[in-house]
Formats: structure tokens, C-alpha cells, sequence
């Protein structure tokens, strides 16, 4: 059971995401209906680490396996989607695929469950500020490198 929680207003949701760089390259998920980039990765489930979270969603939806080669970032996100207020735990951490010819990988990846409005692209990091990737903090820590790293995301504040 995913780990989102209602809470008043807001939903509370612990997340788990994942940086694959290759090649200048980072590996990212596109929902087709909408305007935007994530890191891939999911909801943590309860019982679950996030290490194992973000092994779990790669296996599910890339068929890929990954190991874990560093721990990157937690970002606090606030934001508003689909007219409900989030609050966000999202662990971030590094990864590189297992399978020697997984990383050889340049083309757009499809989703193996079925859901065909996910797309997994390769964003260029020298021009990663061009790109709608959300939260948006999150491309400084793609382009400074400096790891670990607490961000605080909140798209609600005026």
C-alpha cells in the first residue's frame, strides 16, 4: 500500500526517486498529458525503504534492474495537482543499471505495465535549465552535483 495519506486539506505523500545519468544525460518520465518532466520513481510503500522503492519502480516499469550508487537528495514539495495541495517527501538517490548493455540505452523507453502515457526520455544536462522538470529546484542539484542535499519546494507560496 502506497504510503499517501489524507490529511485536511492536503495529501501526504512519501516518495522515492531515482538520477540515472549517462552520457551528459539524465533518465526522466513524461506523463504525455501533461506539460512537464519528473525524476522517475513512485510512492514508497508501507514497510519499505526508499533504496528499495525506487529499485521496485524501475523493475516495474522499465523492466530494468538498478543499483544504488549514492544518495542524492530529500526534497520537502509543496504543490498543487489535479485541484488537491501536496505535501511531499520525496528521497532522492543515484543509480546506474546493472546490465552492461542497459547503459548503452539512448533511445525514448516505454512503459512495460501497460501505461502508455508514460514516456522515459533523456534530458541533456547542459541545457537541463530549458526543460520543464519539476520541482524545479531539482535541476540545481542536477547541475551543481554537490551531494547530499535538503530542498525545500513550495510552489504554493505567494
Amino acid at each position: 500500500m502506497d504510503i499517501t495519506i489524507d490529511v485536511g486539506n492536503y495529501k501526504l505523500n512519501i516518495r522515492a526517486a531515482v538520477i540515472i545519468v549517462h552520457n551528459g544525460k539524465v533518465l526522466v518520465h513524461r506523463n504525455i498529458n501533461e506539460d512537464h518532466y519528473a525524476l522517475i520513481g513512485g510512492r514508497v510503500e508501507i514497510g519499505e525503504d526508499s533504496k528499495t522503492t525506487v529499485k521496485r519502480e524501475i523493475k516495474e516499469e522499465l523492466g530494468k534492474s538498478i543499483e544504488i550508487t549514492g544518495y542524492v537528495s530529500t526534497v520537502e514539495n509543496f504543490f498543487e495537482a489535479k485541484n488537491s495541495k501536496y505535501h511531499e517527501i520525496m528521497f532522492v538517490h543515484k543509480a546506474e543499471f546493472v546490465n552492461e548493455d542497459d547503459k548503452n540505452i539512448v533511445e525514448t523507453l516505454k512503459n512495460i505495465e501497460g501505461k502508455d502515457y508514460l514516456k522515459y526520455e533523456w534530458l541533456d544536462l547542459g541545457k537541463i535549465e530549458q526543460y520543464p522538470l519539476r520541482p524545479e529546484l531539482i535541476k540545481n542539484v542536477l547541475k551543481n552535483q554537490k551531494f547530499p542535499m535538503h530542498i525545500i519546494n513550495n510552489d504554493m507560496e505567494l
